[in-house]
């Protein structure tokens, strides 16, 4: 009886009488869910252009940040060094493209699979040759992003909000609206939204499968840059950075591997759900360290009802 009363009734309890703690707690899972849906972003973009699972979206995020934090140490002002990691992320689309993806073309799906998890070891080996394995500093200040938080008293307590977060929210929202407004209104965005529909339709009409490809891998660079950023900022850029885009895994199990609104949703629900799970559950009854799982678990348990995820489409196959 104790048992079922701390985990169907003390929680709540806690979250009526403490409802500033509430919203710290759902705040910062709104921070982190951000975060995983931009991650995700960069997967769904590349899978739905090419049906390639990019294995190495993780690696992307932290050379991005690597290659910015390198460009400064190197004497760049950091807004130039900005643009450089841009070029270089570019550089990186136009590679994979002409070395590793156009002479796979046609091949089966898992070889794909199997050339982005080489991708992924390349760019370590060549990070750590280039960057060194220490952890370095997000050069946050150089950017203008402010440090610091202020502090808001909803219902007479306190809400602290970092700087950092909160700017990471925000451009994190201009980024998916300005991806959205791409993809719909652009001609390249239409582009490939048709190439994710049907590849055979697209190509017949002259949308080129190079060109394309190109632009969605320099996008996923664009995106995980600024995750880099973001993340870097919390705490600091190095290799142990990529564990955080595995999160990104069940966001996409969550919300369906081809849709952008199931990558965005996923994400918030899954930070927002694992910082509660975590304090509320995860903490008093099973001693804590269920973030690193929950996501997993809630992911897998909509898989059973539903295997497209909450926004994919439901495939029939005729035999």
């Amino acid at each position: 009886m104790e048992l079922l009363r701390n985990i169907f009734v003390t929680p709540f309890v806690d979250m009526v009488a403490a409802p500033d703690f509430l919203m710290q707690v759902v705040w910062e899972g709104l921070v982190s869910g951000v975060l995983y849906a931009l991650i995700a972003l960069g997967f769904v973009l590349i899978f739905r252009s090419s049906r390639i699972f990019n294995f190495a979206q993780g690696i992307m995020v932290v050379f991005a940040a690597l290659t910015l934090v390198g460009l400064h140490e190197m004497g760049i002002p950091a807004w130039i060094a900005v643009a450089g990691t841009l070029g270089v992320m570019f550089a990186l689309a136009w590679t994979v493209e002409r070395v590793v993806l156009r002479p796979l073309v046609g091949q089966p799906d898992i070889i794909l699979f199997m050339a982005t998890i080489g991708i992924t070891l390349f760019l370590i080996g060549f990070g750590e040759t280039i960057f060194g394995g220490e952890n370095k500093q997000m050069i946050t200040a150089e950017l203008g992003i402010p440090t610091g938080d202020f502090v808001l008293e909803p219902f007479g307590g306190l809400l602290i909000l970092q700087h950092i977060d909160v700017t990471a929210v925000v451009v994190a929202g201009l980024l998916v609206v300005g991806l959205v407004a791409f993809l719909n209104y652009t001609r390249m965005g239409r582009a490939v939204r048709a190439l994710g529909d049907d590849h055979q339709a697209a190509l017949s009409v002259g949308i080129s499968l190079q060109t394309i490809w190109v632009l969605v891998w320099f996008i996923a660079g664009v995106i995980a840059l600024v995750t880099g950023i973001a993340w870097g900022s919390r705490a600091g850029v190095s290799f142990a950075l990529e564990i955080i885009a595995y999160k990104a895994l069940p966001v996409l199990m969550l919300g369906g591997l081809e849709s952008i609104t199931g990558a965005i949703v996923g994400g918030l629900l899954i930070g927002v759900l694992e910082k509660l799970f975590e304090i509320y559950w995860g903490a008093p009854l099973l001693g804590g360290n269920t973030e690193s799982w929950f996501a997993f678990v809630l992911a897998l348990t909509v898989l059973l009802f539903r295997p497209q995820g909450l926004f994919g489409e439901k495939i029939i196959e005729r035999v």
